[in-house]
């Protein structure tokens, strides 16, 4: 991120101190500062003509006192019930926590005196992608748990290599991280300028596309992808209903589903997915390789948590399932503590979909960045340089030719005799009485139940078919 950018993103993020006092949390604050900003954009970027008259910069940020806090109160109203388009959605059931004017007249004058004109220079969009990093990283948010690591994405992105005219999706697409990395990696490639109008339009306007259940998450999205210029499809809704079943005929799918399990335990309500359950990622990454199409070249990379590897019953037939249709062809075990959410064990499946169903995964190579790594965090950052070794070996042309310990490969045959389990390929531990390789006992207990769970599941199944 460039000084200016974030100088810029810490005086905004600072300016949740001055809300401290009317009790607002820092999710509600990036809410508001959403609110306000986009008008402010829209002055900036020259699309006012997106908002009706009466309701833009100008007319909030002439205000004071009393008169500022209630036309702010009814430019939300009429936005969030008279807007169109974007506008319509981003002001969707929108409120405002704050009670004091002066507040609200700080941040108004704060935002004004910004020096915008740089901010533009440097990317409005990098701006507003570092106050959702901000507010990941805050602990008391509560974002961190849905928030994928940057590095992470980046990576993801490069080794899927995307291209002009491909149609991309994120199911669960949170504040659009994804989709903005892989926007930033096409134009990166092919600069609008090489491109044709039409290659443009599509770019803009049908290259990407998302589904996210959460409203306030949703609105975060919508802005994302606004400052950055797409004007994508951003669904608002659950990918395991029947909104699902219609994305369909993608190139590529890059996505980290949210983790644990529906609420009850109920199943998704798609009828599409062969093996519903109430594990929320293995329904998830079904609706992912149902979504990209046949015609060969599809491909996907998605974040999932250790127990998608290893559950049995319904998992084991999803994997099974996963590998037939795809050439599933590279699991990378990802080291622990990358996530603001501590002790979540993931990994990431890469996978092509075949042009027919059946037996497209013949071997499966593994590569453990999580043994003997070293503790990340505050003092040890997690960046794209420790995936420098992974990259080489996935790009590799002749993988059986790599040395690297971390890099081993399972034939299919292999993986099946051990009830399709992907829990594989991690090597030996130089330490395995050290403590924090453990997890805490919250999330031993936590994996533990989750592992109950799906027992009792397959009893509760053997008991009705025998009955």
């Amino acid at each position: 991120m460039a000084l200016g950018t974030q100088e810029i993103v810490n005086k905004l993020w600072n300016l949740c101190n001055v809300l401290r006092d009317d009790g607002i949390t820092y999710h509600q604050y990036l809410n508001e500062l959403t609110y306000i900003l986009f008008l402010k954009m829209a002055e900036e970027t020259g699309t006012e003509s997106d908002l009706p008259e009466g309701y833009r910069w100008a007319d909030l940020s002439g205000k004071e006192g009393m008169e500022l806090a209630k036309f702010y109160r009814e430019l939300l109203l009429h936005l969030g019930t008279e807007g169109k388009g974007k506008v319509l959605e981003i002001y969707n059931n929108a409120q405002t926590n704050i009670s004091e004017p002066a507040n609200l007249r700080k941040i108004v004058k704060y935002i004004d005196e910004l020096d915008w004109y740089e901010a533009r220079e440097e990317g409005l969009g990098e701006m507003y992608e570092g106050l959702l990093e901000k507010n990941a990283s805050e602990k008391k948010s509560g974002a961190g748990q849905y928030f994928t690591p940057r590095p992470l994405i980046n990576v993801m992105v490069r080794l899927l290599d995307p291209k002009v005219g491909e149609r991309l999706n994120d199911p669960a697409c949170g504040t659009y991280g994804f989709m903005i990395a892989a926007h930033h990696y096409v134009t990166q490639h092919n600069p609008p300028f090489t491109l044709t109008e039409k290659q443009n339009d599509f770019l803009i306007n049908q290259q990407y596309s998302g589904c996210e259940l959460v409203g306030d998450t949703h609105r975060l999205a919508l802005m994302n992808a606004f400052l950055h210029g797409l004007k994508g499809n951003i669904t608002l809704g659950d990918s395991l209903s029947s909104l699902g079943e219609n994305v369909k005929n993608m190139d590529v799918v890059l996505a980290n589903p949210p983790f644990g399990t529906k609420k009850g335990g109920e199943r998704p309500t798609r009828t599409d997915l062969v093996y519903p359950t109430s594990n929320k990622q293995l329904n998830f990454l079904q609706g992912i390789y149902r979504s990209l199409h046949t015609r060969g070249g599809a491909r996907a990379a998605v974040v999932l948590p250790d127990n998608v590897l290893f559950e049995d019953g319904d998992g084991q037939k999803i994997r099974r399932d996963l590998m037939e249709k795809c050439n599933l062809h590279t699991v990378l075990r990802l080291p622990t503590g990358i996530f603001y959410a501590a002790g979540v064990k993931t990994n990431v499946l890469f996978f092509e979909r075949g042009k027919t169903d059946k037996g497209n995964t013949k071997e499966v190579w593994f590569y453990d960045m999580r043994t003997n790594m070293p503790a990340f965090g505050k003092r040890t950052p997690f960046t794209e340089a420790h995936f420098e070794n992974f990259e080489a070996a996935y790009n590799a042309e002749h993988r059986t030719l790599v040395i690297d310990e971390r890099f081993n490969r399972l034939s299919i045959e292999d993986i099946l005799k051990k009830n399709a389990t992907l829990d594989l390929g991690l090597i030996a531990d130089d330490n395995l009485t050290k403590s924090e390789d453990l997890g805490s006992p919250l999330d031993i207990a936590k994996q533990a139940l989750s592992e109950l769970k799906s027992i009792t599941e397959e009893l509760n199944k053997i008991i009705e078919e025998l009955g």
